[in-house]
């Protein structure tokens, strides 16, 4: 089966990041005010020997909600049971999961957003009251059972919270945003990552890798372990500026870390739509990509740099842009 319903086993590509992934709050870089915030309502809540107030964390793929989901298990001395929204399909999955949990848990629920309306509506009791109702039976043979739960902590991670029902938004009494990081934060994240795999990277060369990284920190690590392959390669293991230059040129990666498909954007935009004002969908069609991927993924760090903005009539490419691109920028009438 190819989607988990809920494992407390990480899969091959989560056994991946856990030498690099922090632990605890101390060691977690960026999100300043979300951590400061976090560390208060956890020790107010162990203070009080309850659970922590259910979280949610929401913003662009790569920032880092799920290490803060296994750090908010760490911090509170708990179990953490991971599970995503797609993973469950009928008020059974949702049962299963709630069922298997222990007092003081913690439920991670990635893609919260793709959790189906009506199992929505059983998961309401459940963060208010910690009680599962659910119908057995169907039509005249159909009977409602109640399951009390033991107290636990929902965090649930999106990349699109206004897809969020206004009733499940509410239910979270800690709520967070999570935005990009800086240049010097994802430096120190390469570093602290050289750190852990013991690969020696120079100063220069991490700032590179920050700046090409697109303000996330998934990206960054993803391009180091890259980097070092061609350190180890084609230097002498050192990551040195030289090495990390000639990677990340290599892998198309820019110097404000746009890849191929960020260029197929801008470029399509351009090219087939006079630069815009285009619908998502058109422009989705143009390049091949998914509509959903293209607003998660590419558009959102575009949108931060000021290559892309949206308006009433759609998206358009701005001068920045074309300068970026290299093409010539004709300053259109306004009507």
């Amino acid at each position: 089966m190819e989607d988990r319903i809920l494992t407390s086993e990480k899969l091959a590509e989560d056994k991946l990041e856990t030498n690099i992934r922090p632990e605890e709050l101390e060691e977690y870089i960026g999100q300043k005010e979300v951590k400061e915030n976090l560390e208060i309502f956890i020790k107010a809540a162990k203070m009080r020997e309850e659970p922590l107030d259910h979280v949610l964390l929401y913003g662009p793929p790569g920032l880092g909600k799920t290490t803060l989901a296994y750090i908010i298990a760490h911090e509170l001395g708990s179990n953490i049971k991971t599970t995503s929204g797609p993973s469950i399909e009928k008020s059974g999955d949702l049962a299963a999961v709630l069922s298997s949990l222990e007092p003081g848990d913690v439920l991670f629920i990635d893609e919260i957003h793709r959790i189906p309306r009506f199992i929505e509506e059983i998961l309401y009791s459940a963060m208010e009251d910690f009680t599962l109702d659910i119908i057995v039976g169907s039509d005249s043979s159909s009977r409602n059972i109640r399951i009390d739960l033991p107290p636990f902590t929902l965090v649930g991670a999106t990349t699109r919270a206004g897809d969020l029902t206004g009733p499940l938004r509410d239910r979270f009494g800690i709520i967070n945003k999570l935005n990009y990081y800086s240049v010097d934060e994802l430096k120190q994240i390469a570093k602290r990552t050289g750190h852990v795999l013991g690969v020696e990277i120079e100063e220069d060369a991490a700032l590179e890798l920050a700046r090409r990284s697109r303000g996330t920190p998934r990206i960054v690590n993803r391009l180091f372990k890259r980097v070092r392959d061609y350190a180890l390669v084609m230097g002498n293991g050192t990551m040195d500026l030289e090495i990390t230059k000639l990677a990340l040129d290599k892998l198309k990666v820019d110097g404000l870390g746009l890849d191929e498909t960020d260029y197929h954007l801008l470029k399509s935009i351009i090219e087939k739509f006079n630069g815009g004002p285009v619908g998502i969908e058109a422009i989705a069609s143009s390049i091949g990509e998914e509509q959903t991927t293209i607003e998660d993924v590419y558009e959102p760090y575009l949108l931060q740099t000021g290559l892309l903005k949206r308006t009433a009539r759609g998206r358009m490419v701005t001068k920045k842009a074309y300068e970026h691109l290299g093409l010539p920028y004709l300053e259109k009438e306004t009507k």
